[in-house]
């Protein structure tokens, strides 16, 4: 059989790692250049792929801008292909609007240029998430290429169809070892000879489906291989038998589907690391930056895209390009080896900065359109609280806020002229600086000027918010509804009671299914022998836990807020060697706040610690007191169910070592030098990523914890949640470590002091217990409601300053309550937008249920012209039917997702 080898001209073009972006970006001015270069001045080199990132483009005009339209005329010819991704962006870690924005705006980006590739090329994501067929189906692709994720114990051939949890099937082509494979063609005859012969037809194309072979040629930040073409001639010459072409992969999927192959099938998440690593555990690497990653995602989607819209809605303007400048600055920290932390430290600091600067255009976006629709109600009185609910359900709850009131007795009043109930947590006085900052453009205007302000963080007993709306409380300073604190024994509400034992873990009294959880929400520390890809326990290792540990205890409350302060000194081992030899000599001081708000159903913890010692981990445990075999967290739209140990996997993983030790002894050591495909690249893990919650049930009892930093956990015993809270280490790559064994992943050289985490950190999750199996939870929609804070701005003229930029007063003329709409809350709402394109409102929801069909129901408050369903690029597919502003969502069935345009 005469077969066809498709070299595919290509770099893989890491935007950092071991190097920053501003030096990548110099190098990409030399390589893509030449890449122009080289397309241009010989039509033999008929394509290269630009990694089909559209921020590359954007990188190479904005200091190279007269080479638009070279690179314009070379894409619309077909010869230098792009797209569709705007970054090479990771699957697991990263939520589902961002992968969708970040293919969103990849396509756009590259449209400008002309066509981009209708693939989903992800060359080097560690691992594949379980609804990535049905995102790239929803954008009209077809087909995907990747390189980690499945054996050759689950498929025997290269080329398969993947089906996504949702159903979705796209065919695939996997890259067997990689696509740097054939980066390096020897031009010494003996040597170019064994070459294609090994590299190419027996490992590229080994396992292929068809008589087609992909043969990528290129490697990390690789410049173009000029004398390409040559080579492939000389090799079509020299071996006759078989068709050498330069080709690219939508061609090379074109061939293979013409050959009309019997394709096996692969399901879900794919994240086996049998011939690739997948660096189960980067999900915590930098667990700092991580904590900023979950903050930002969750705050722009929930928050920031849905208030933006209800402020839309009441007539301000949606600034669209402060809202791309966000996502981009996210997208470039989505990138595989960015979001993984699997970068230098001064790669991390830039890491850092953009995400400073994407929360921080985030913030002031919010404040600003906060202001907007808290200034234009119409309401005379002399301060005010708006409460804002980027929900589409309304709520009854209570929110911690950090504001300025007055001192003295006051009340907080709702529409109706009934008291808000409010705590004052702590306070300070800066009444002289406060007042000193105010700017009144009028100054013969006479308003309210407090004899003193206070700076307070407070409780607000919120009632019946509307749903995707405000309601204005005001300040009335002849009246009180302040709830004093005082001391307790428990933190009680109508869900629970917290009793904190001496020891500082938690009995926790689930009351309404009568049913007492002991032993919670332990801290244990552990050694972490691994790098910034993996971590890995030591060889000697030796566990610290918080209820072992010299602890204080304070409870104080209020009729709508409790909380315990817990202070540990968890004395812990200075480093590994200390930890080899049993030893223990710094003392970490960890502060655990757990808290207990009126009619919430979470328990809220807040852990500060005050790290100390080197290359250990910090993780929190919650037992949920039942046995079961699965887990069940959050992908992108949708619930996962995983194993809490791959049985199948990790008995292949030990025959593979020629050894039958029992799951109970543990994992045990393989060397991989050769790097090869003869044993396994990384054993098969359990620890696992979340998008929003992890839980366990037996169908009677259950428990789930609510992760808003480090989103990773593992199952221990089959009944308890280890959530990581931070893990350090001191180099970018290390060799042979029992989870990782064989060559560093990174580079060995690299010391990443920064990464040691010497510092204070604050780290933030909810738990949570209920009765019955996951769907009888609901946890999709409370995880959703808990990382969904309510946003409450304060007003008065004497805070119109300095302290939040100066502005021209208004008579207000909008209502005291206003909701622009409603749904059931069967489904989970993912995104609340204005259309990118039009005057339409995008909505998009999913099913988050265990398998479990939902439809739902949206209720406008103000009248629907029309509405149809989209896809992701957001093109109207389907019309809905509109009865009295009311939308009947289509019936999901588990993991489905859909977009709808309304106007």
């Amino acid at each position: 059989m005469k077969r066809k080898i498709h070299v595919i001209p290509h770099s893989h073009w890491d935007r950092e790692w071991y190097f920053t972006t501003s030096r990548s970006k110099v190098y990409l001015m030399k390589d893509l250049g030449d890449v122009l270069n080289t397309l241009e001045n010989d039509p033999e080199f008929k394509y290269f792929m630009v990694d089909a990132q559209g921020s590359l483009l954007d990188d190479y005009i904005k200091w190279r801008p007269q080479d638009k339209e070279r690179i314009s005329k070379l894409v619309n010819d077909g010869r230098l292909v792009i797209g569709p991704w705007y970054t090479q962006t990771d699957q697991l870690v990263i939520s589902g609007e961002s992968i969708v924005r970040n293919m969103y705006y990849g396509m756009k980006r590259c449209e400008s240029f002309g066509k981009y590739m209708n693939v989903g090329y992800v060359p080097d994501s560690f691992g594949q998430s379980g609804n990535m067929p049905q995102i790239y189906r929803q954008f009209g692709i077809e087909d995907t290429l990747f390189w980690r994720g499945v054996s050759d114990d689950m498929v025997k051939h290269t080329d398969y169809n993947w089906r996504g949890d949702d159903g979705s099937v796209v065919f695939t082509t996997q890259i067997p070892f990689g696509y740097y494979i054939g980066g390096n063609i020897p031009e010494e005859p003996e040597e170019n000879e064994e070459f294609w012969q090994k590299e190419c037809l027996e490992k590229a194309g080994g396992r292929s489906a068809t008589r087609h072979i992909y043969f990528p040629n290129g490697f990390d930040q690789a410049p173009v291989r000029t004398n390409l073409p040559q080579l492939v001639k000389e090799r079509n010459e020299k071996d006759p038998e078989n068709e050498y072409v330069i080709s690219c992969i939508e061609d090379y999927i074109k061939d293979v589907k013409s050959e009309n192959p019997e394709l096996e099938e692969v399901q879900g998440e794919l994240v086996i690391a049998k011939h690739m690593r997948i660096h189960k555990s980067i999900f915590s690497s930098r667990s700092d930056l991580k904590v900023m990653n979950t903050q930002i995602q969750n705050y722009v989607t929930n928050v920031m895209e849905p208030l933006l819209t209800i402020s839309y809605n009441l007539g301000n303007e949606y600034p669209h390009e402060a809202v791309a400048e966000i996502w981009k600055l996210l997208f470039e920290n989505a990138a595989h080896d960015s979001i993984g932390s699997c970068i230098s430290d001064t790669a991390n600091e830039d890491v850092y900065v953009r995400y400073k600067q994407a929360r921080d255009i985030a913030v002031n976006l919010v404040e600003l359109h906060s202001r907007l629709i808290a200034t234009n109600v119409k309401n005379d009185a002399d301060m005010t609280f708006t409460a804002i609910n980027t929900l589409p359900q309304k709520r009854k709850d209570t929110v911690i806020v950090k504001t300025y009131v007055p001192g003295g007795k006051f009340a907080i009043i709702d529409e109706k002229g009934n008291d808000v109930d409010y705590t004052i947590i702590k306070s300070r006085d800066l009444t002289d600086y406060v007042l000193s900052q105010t700017i009144m453009l009028d100054p013969s205007r006479k308003f309210y000027v407090p004899d003193q302000v206070l700076e307070v963080t407070m409780a607000i007993k919120a009632n019946d918010v509307p749903a995707l709306g405000y309601v204005q409380y005001s300040i009335d300073t002849q009246k009180d509804s302040h709830k004093e604190t005082a001391d307790k024994k428990v933190l009680e509400n109508k869900y629970y009671t917290i009793e904190v034992e001496e020891n500082g873990s938690l009995t926790i009294v689930d009351k309404a299914n009568n049913v007492t959880y002991k032993n919670q929400g332990i801290l244990v520390e552990n050694g972490d022998d691994g790098d910034s890809f993996n971590y890995s326990p030591p060889r000697k290792d030796m566990e610290v836990f918080s209820n072992e540990s010299k602890c204080t205890v304070k409870i104080s409350g209020s009729d709508i807020y409790d909380q315990a302060e817990i202070h540990f000194d968890m004395v812990v081992p200075a480093d590994l060697d200390e930890r080899a030899e049993g030893k223990v000599s710094v003392t970490m001081l960890v502060d655990m706040t757990v808290a207990l708000r009126k009619d919430s159903k979470v328990i809220d913890f807040n852990v500060k610690v005050d790290n100390k010692g080197l290359s250990h981990r910090l993780c929190v445990l919650f037992d949920s007191q039942i046995v079961s075999a699965f887990n069940y967290a959050d992908q992108q739209f949708g619930l996962i169910k995983r194993p809490n140990y791959y049985e199948k996997e990790m008995k292949l993983y030990m025959e593979s070592m020629n050894n039958k030790t029992e799951k109970k002894a543990g994992i045990q050591e393989l060397a991989n030098w050769a790097n090869d495909q003869s044993t396994w690249q990384e054993p098969p893990i359990s620890i696992e990523p979340t998008q929003s919650y992890v839980s366990l049930t037996d169908g009677k009892t259950g428990i789930a914890v609510i992760p808003q930093g480090v989103r990773e956990y593992e199952v221990l015993d089959d009944s308890k949640i280890r959530l990581t809270l931070f893990r350090t280490y001191g180099f970018m790559g290390k060799e042979n470590l029992i989870y990782r064994p064989g060559r560093a992943s990174g580079e060995r050289i690299i010391e990443t002091p920064a990464a040691q985490l010497l510092k204070e950190m604050e780290f933030n999750f909810g738990f949570t217990s209920y009765a019955g199996d996951i769907n009888d939870s609901d946890i999709d929609t409370l995880a959703k409601q808990y990382n969904t804070n309510l946003e409450v701005y304060t007003y008065a003229e004497f805070l119109n300053g300095r302290l939040i930029f100066s502005q021209r007063e208004i008579e207000g003329q909008n209502a005291k309550i206003h909701s622009l709409f409603e749904t059931e809350g069967n489904l989970v709402v993912s995104a609340v937008k204005k259309a990118e394109e039009d005057d339409g409102y995008i909505i998009r929801l999913y099913n988050g249920k265990d398998h479990k069909d939902l439809d739902d129901k949206i209720k406008f408050n103000f009248d629907i012209k029309e509405a149809y369903y989209t896809n992701l690029k957001e093109e109207k597919t389907e019309e809905i039917k509109v009865e009295n502003n009311t939308i009947s969502v289509k019936e999901l069935s588990h993991c489905k997702f859909v977009t709808i345009w309304v106007k």
